[in-house]
């Protein structure tokens, strides 16, 4: 592992760890940005067939003998493929969501007067349809339609559209991907290039219906296709890039747990990155033997993403304390973080920006990804600064309400006339006028 002290950098490379600027550079490169666009064009302009196309040339797969689209029946039909295991997972990974989402469900209305005769309030509603793009390109991923699919069906949206490429060996959805889709209850389903599919599914094909809105963890070309999309119209929830973790451990933490949690997000991919933070130099060194032994018994592929994500990507940073260590954690703004630490609820109360906190040992990555409920689609890149991960909330919007009687009105206005008058809006103006002199 790569084992930094924190005292000895300078600005510039404490600017490269905290920004993450080679993963931006490849999400927002220009020339990937221009290609994505021609291929968002094509797909606005000649629809079906420029999907149908770009799938056979980007990944080896003729639509025309797989299917593009599949509805209740044809979802079903593959699902059926799922091992009983598996559909048992499923089933408790979407129950704690459903568990969770629900919880935080707010009020669908609230209305409040704030002076006599002036109520204001909202109407939270749904909103009319959403696209949930699933990756395949390093494997199968049901959870990530659990994530992102659960929260959508708890807040009812009306019409839900799964957008996933095709299996490179089979050329259509996976089993398990399809499993979710039907216990969800979701009827509809994309399979094609992951960009040209996010396009089709955001501008509308000849035999697409359109999207309000797309969301879900992609690939530098899908987050582009997303953006790019969101530029005509359809609203993206938020860039989901290369998974990071972050884990904050003292002396009393597990080494053996330590090793494995650290490697957890590592294996994603060589994008990935993975950082324990602790002011303890003991635990350093037997430490890093145990992530050595990890390493080599994970397959090789798995291993080689894993070794990039604590050396190029991440590694130990020794920090002076505690204190410390939250304020690079709130500077990095992680997706996922562990307090692998004595008192975890007390140093909660100092991290202000995280996708995630696990509290404890006991709550591992893993873990929360699959079962506990919380949500595992979170913000990467530093967007936990501003934004939160994907749950119900994410697929309802709020219309502001007010009420004003005759007097309330007539109280208001003169503060309301000077406003008016300074902004130069004479039929403002006049339309307060008018009820004064009711």
């Amino acid at each position: 592992m790569r084992t930094l002290r924190w005292s000895e950098l300078n600005e510039s490379q404490r600017l490269a760890i905290i920004q993450r600027r080679d993963t931006a550079r490849a999400m927002f490169d220009p020339a990937l940005r221009s290609e994505i666009e021609r291929l968002v064009d094509d797909v606005e302009q000649r629809g079906d067939a420029a999907l149908e196309e770009a799938t056979e040339r980007f990944d080896g797969i003729d639509l025309n003998s797989a299917g593009t689209r599949l509805d209740s029946d044809a979802i079903a039909a593959g699902a059926s493929q799922t091992a009983p295991a598996l559909r048992e997972a499923i089933a408790v990974a979407i129950e704690r969501s459903e568990a969770f989402n629900r919880a935080l469900l707010p009020e669908r209305s609230w209305r409040r007067e704030i002076l006599p005769g002036l109520s204001v309030g909202e109407v939270v509603s749904p909103i009319e349809s959403a696209g949930l793009f699933v990756p395949s390109g390093k494997g199968s991923f049901p959870s990530v339609l659990v994530q992102i699919g659960t929260p959508a069906v708890v807040a009812n949206v009306g019409r839900l559209v799964v957008i996933v490429p095709p299996d490179q060996r089979t050329g259509r959805p996976d089993a398990a991907v399809l499993e979710v889709a039907r216990q969800l209850g979701i009827g509809e389903l994309i399979c094609g290039n992951g960009p040209a599919a996010v396009a089709a599914v955001a501008l509308g094909t000849e035999s697409i219906q359109p999207v309000v809105k797309i969301v879900g963890p992609g690939s530098p070309p899908v987050s582009a296709a997303m953006l790019e999309c969101q530029r005509r119209g359809c609203v993206t929830q938020m860039v989901l890039g290369p998974t990071e973790s972050v884990i904050i451990a003292d002396a009393n933490a597990d080494l053996d747990l330590l090793a494995a949690d650290l490697l957890n997000e590592a294996e994603h991919g060589p994008d990935s990155s993975a950082f324990l933070i602790t002011a303890d130099q003991s635990i350093v060194e037997p430490l890093g033997e145990r992530v050595q032994a990890r390493l080599e018994q994970l397959p090789e592929q798995r291993a080689d993403w894993a070794r990039i994500a604590i050396t190029d990507n991440g590694g130990v940073i020794l920090v002076a304390n505690e204190a410390e260590a939250c304020e690079l954690v709130n500077a990095l703004a992680p997706e996922h973080l562990q307090l692998a630490v004595a008192d975890p609820e007390a140093m909660l109360t100092s991290i202000v920006n995280a996708g995630e906190v696990l509290l404890g040992q006991g709550a591992s990555f893993a873990l929360a990804n699959y079962t506990v409920g919380v949500p595992a689609s979170l913000p990467t890149g530093r967007f936990a600064r501003v934004s939160s991960g994907i749950t119900a909330e994410t697929f309802l919007k709020r219309t502001s309400v007010a009420a004003v009687s005759n007097q309330a009105a007539v109280a208001l206005s003169d503060a309301a006339l000077e406003l008016a008058a300074h902004e130069d809006f004479p039929a403002h103006a006049a339309a307060l006028r008018a009820r004064q002199s009711q």
